[in-house]
């Protein structure tokens, strides 16, 4: 099955849906009207927001073309910026938050959409170099360290012309000798300028086999083979709860292969790539596991298209009369298009005729698709139908529709064909399942291992329990210091210092374990990065 994903060409600023709004961003002389405008400046208001919504692609070795890790990189674009944001083209965040609600939702607010127009009309100051927050650190590698069983393709020059794609698929034996259960997914492109999307299934019967001639391998050839994962530009690693009180996994049988759905875009031929797969597994004999399931739950492969007119397709599941046969717990919702979804729904209808809310897409954006998993598990149950609608728009209206005139299109694998699927992660129900925090709960404990590395700070003990001394002996009197914990993905997790004149040489800080909100976080990866005058340092942590 081909499935379609995100891919930003470096050559642009933005990636975007319509050609009209990035001419718009590429014009520097936007002229925005405010009113009251408030001084923010880089280094006080906007290098935090920035750090939190955008440099998880912008950073250097990141999907974007451009890195907005400081003020020197982004001020030239600072017009362009303001552009994308206040016409909600970035950061990239198809789902309607109204509708429900999804771990790290990259999306702005109005204050902070305020606070980034403000700074533009103002002139982009940057203010004091030295009050600049810290930034996140970002893997050029293995964000959850080396797992447990890497698979990797064979090195692969990507068939991609000009006008065509190229979709390859490679069925890799894991080499596996035992029953495991999987706990983190980490999938990492070989070459990340030119890997549109990976897919990665597990076949536990040995009935796939790799297929790179032609360039239009349509995925697994059987439906035993699973998927389990993917990966799309900006994306995190997959990683289920594993801690008590909520221990999630998913089986992978001893001698399966791991089947990889690969896509690279037009224009990449001649590049190489070596894409690999990380998996971490639970310790075994590990009790308690639940297992979870990835499955298109809604699809219609029935519908037609015809040209020039806007078509709704829905479809169901269960299919018949009936509704599910037992309570479930769905953490995930995945819903796909190609290029004439011009919206897509996904909803339940429970039992007792409450609407159970999953995912509203109400502008499709072909080039952003994602798994979002919920913030807090959304629970069918029995007897719910779950429910999906997606408008198609096959007119010329339409600047995403690869024929011109249009014609009619019906269900198939090709980007010019057109699907209707929505996947979820989802798993039997348990009492309770709807009041966990899943954002929080992702983290998981992480069995990694410490990179070795050549930073100034030194930070003791690490891993850590209850709190970790973070020491800079390097630091002179008078020096202006900042200390940020940031977790795996970026996120910031607490501000130990900000903007301290250090009284003596040598600096030390206390990070006791907690957030902003002086909530203790989850075990798992974090960095300190410090910033002492400008220049910035960072280090790996991990609690446990």
């Amino acid at each position: 099955m081909k499935t379609e994903f995100a891919h930003c060409p470096k050559k642009i600023l933005f990636c975007t849906k319509k050609p009209n709004i990035m001419k718009k961003l590429i014009l520097l002389t936007i002229t925005f009207i405010s009113l009251g405008v408030h001084a923010q400046t880089w280094s006080d208001n906007v290098a935090q927001l920035v750090y939190d919504k955008c440099t998880k692609c912008h950073h250097v070795g990141g999907i974007a073309p451009t890195s907005f890790m400081t003020y020197g990189e982004v001020s030239p674009m600072a017009a362009a910026v303001a552009a994308a944001v206040s016409s909600d083209v970035m950061p990239p965040w198809p789902p309607d938050n109204n509708y429900q609600q999804y771990s790290h939702d990259r999306s702005l607010t109005a204050s902070e959409k305020a606070t980034i127009i403000d700074w533009v009309n103002a002139g982009y100051p940057e203010g004091n170099a030295a009050n600049t927050p810290p930034p996140p650190v970002y893997s050029a590698g293995s964000i959850l360290g080396p797992g447990d069983l890497t698979v990797q393709i064979p090195t692969y020059m990507s068939k991609a012309t000009a006008s065509s794609d190229d979709y390859a698929c490679f069925a890799v034996p894991s080499g596996l000798l035992a029953n495991r259960v999987i706990k983190s997914v980490e999938i990492i492109p070989g070459n990340p300028q030119i890997v549109h999307h990976a897919l990665i299934y597990i076949d536990a019967t040995g009935v796939e086999s790799t297929d790179t001639i032609g360039g239009n391998c349509a995925g697994p050839s059987n439906n035993s083979t699973k998927l389990i994962a993917g990966y799309t530009p900006g994306a995190s690693p997959m990683t289920l709860p594993s801690v008590a009180p909520l221990m999630l996994g998913m089986d992978i049988a001893a001698g399966s292969q791991i089947y990889f759905g690969m896509h690279y875009p037009a224009g990449t031929y001649g590049m190489f790539d070596s894409t690999k797969v990380i998996f971490h597994f639970y310790p075994p004999g590990t009790t308690g596991v639940r297992q979870v399931m990835a499955d298109p739950i809604i699809q219609n492969w029935g519908f037609t298209l015809p040209a020039n007119q806007v078509t709704t397709v829905t479809a169901q599941y269960p299919a018949g009369s009936g509704g599910l046969p037992a309570n479930v717990s769905l953490l995930s919702v995945f819903p796909h298009q190609h290029l004439l979804g011009k919206s897509i729904k996904a909803y339940g209808i429970k039992p007792n005729g409450d609407t159970l809310k999953l995912a509203n897409i109400p502008e499709w954006d072909f080039h952003w698709q994602d798994f979002y998993f919920f913030k807090h598990i959304q629970f069918a149950p029995a007897g719910s139908k779950i429910k999906g609608e997606g408008v198609y728009d096959n007119t010329v209206n339409n600047p995403e529709n690869p024929h011109t005139p249009p014609i009619t299109v019906g269900a198939g694998l090709n980007t010019t064909d057109e699907m209707f699927l929505v996947y979820f992660h989802y798993m039997l129900y348990q009492t309770g399942d709807e009041n966990y925090d899943m954002e929080s709960l992702m983290a998981g404990t992480l069995n990694d291992q410490l990179a070795i590395d050549n930073s100034p700070i030194s930070v003791y003990p690490n891993p850590f329990n209850t709190q970790t001394t973070i020491a800079y002996p390097s630091v002179k009197s008078g020096d202006v210091v900042s200390i940020s914990i940031y977790d795996y993905q970026g996120k910031l997790i607490k501000k130990v210092v900000q903007n301290q004149i250090a009284a003596n040489d040598g600096f030390t800080a206390i990070w006791d374990g907690t957030n902003e909100v002086n909530s203790e976080v989850r075990n798992g990866v974090y960095f300190v990065s410090i910033q002492v005058n400008g220049q910035n340092s960072n280090k790996q942590i991990i609690k446990n």
